[in-house]
């Protein structure tokens, strides 16, 4: 082999030798290239997001209400004795007046006798003072008697008939002790409930003695429904409410809201609500569970958002907002009403701006951010939501 070709061969393997070289010097240049940007864009948190939209045209809210008669009493004894005999039982209708029960009260009887025979006593004494009195007046108009003297028999006179106005106060007192042996219904409505019985002891009064009967008013009905705080203002008097009765799960009934508390429970922090709904056909009993519906009227200038969009930072309720450039904007908010898996928003967002869900809580300004890919059979999994 000539010289001239084992230069030309020795040319040839140089060049590919140089070009090897290149060659995986280059590669290697890209591969060390793609492995910075991977590790870059893995250092990229992936998020999924959501929009704030403006609130629904009426939210509605549903509590449990508390059923109660429109006028609801106990009865009891206002004097001692025995039950003679009553009347009516549970669920007699009665009317304003009506006899329930007769008590028999010996000892009112003999203090009446005798309070009685006091006031006949005292009438004569004062008869026998007044005409005392009369005839020395009349001695003192002829100076027969000294003044002194005078002024004592009318004195005497004045006494004795303080004493028969006593004595007659203490008979009409009896005397209305009395008439509460007849125990009389104190308005028209329907027994609920006795507990006595012929022979039973009767002490008079609340405090020392059972009540005898309890009656209800139950043409129109109360229902009690405690609203939460974020709620009290928009349950005002004239709100409409539709209520579900166990009994009668065919059918709507409505109602208004009369009047409100206008003060928060302070352990409960809620505000009594009151509801009255006609019962003249005597369909629901009081005491029955209710279910309340409010609509509640709509707020157009909140938003809504999912609970698990906040963060809770030490200036308080924020939420991370993405811009055009998907770089993270922390804003503070100012929350409304909780609804559980969304929460109402007052202020601090736009309406349908990006906002980042479940957002990490080293989550910081500026952070660049990827937003995560919707998945085709399940949209709402992991991409942006509504």
């Amino acid at each position: 082999m000539s010289d001239k070709k084992m230069r030309r061969y020795a040319w040839i393997a140089l060049i590919v030798a140089i070009a090897l070289g290149v060659w995986g010097e280059v590669s290697r240049v890209l591969a060390r290239s793609e492995l910075v940007k991977q590790n870059t864009d893995a250092a990229i948190p992936t998020v999924t997001t959501t929009t704030a939209e403006p609130s629904a045209a009426g939210e509605e809210l549903v509590l449990p209400g508390t059923v109660q008669a429109f006028i609801e009493a106990p009865v009891y004894a206002r004097t001692n004795g025995y039950l003679k005999t009553w009347y009516t039982d549970i669920g007699s209708r009665v009317t304003k007046g009506q006899l329930l029960a007769e008590i028999e009260t010996p000892e009112v009887d003999q203090q009446l006798t005798q309070a009685q025979a006091d006031l006949a006593t005292a009438r004569a004494n004062e008869s026998l003072s007044k005409s005392t009195n009369a005839r020395w007046q009349g001695l003192l108009a002829t100076q027969s008697v000294s003044k002194q003297d005078a002024d004592e028999k009318a004195g005497d006179a004045a006494a004795k008939t303080a004493a028969a106005e006593s004595a007659a106060a203490n008979v009409a007192r009896l005397r209305d002790l009395e008439s509460f042996k007849r125990v009389v219904a104190p308005f028209t409505g329907v027994i609920t409930a006795r507990n006595t019985d012929v022979g039973a002891l009767i002490n008079a009064g609340q405090s020392s003695g059972t009540e005898l009967f309890r009656i209800a008013d139950t043409h129109k009905l109360r229902i009690y429904v405690r609203v939460p705080e974020p709620f009290a203002g928009l349950t005002q008097p004239g709100l409409e409410a539709a209520l579900h009765f166990t009994g009668h799960a065919d059918r709507t009934f409505s109602a208004k809201i009369v009047r409100t508390s206008n003060s928060l429970d302070p352990a409960l922090r809620t505000l009594q609500v009151e509801l009255q709904l006609d019962n003249a056909d005597a369909e629901l009993f009081p005491g029955a569970y209710a279910e309340v519906h409010f609509k509640l009227p709509a707020n157009a200038q909140t938003l809504r958002l999912p609970a698990n969009t906040v963060l809770f930072r030490s200036a308080g309720l924020q939420v991370a907002t993405l811009d055009s450039q998907k770089r993270v904007k922390l804003k503070s908010i100012v929350q409304g009403r909780d609804f559980g898996t969304s929460i109402e928003v007052l202020s601090g967002l736009e309406p349908h701006e990006t906002v980042v869900v479940n957002p990490p809580d080293s989550i910081a300004d500026g952070v660049q951010v990827r937003i995560a890919v919707p998945d085709a059979a399940n949209p709402t999994a992991n991409g942006k939501t509504g």
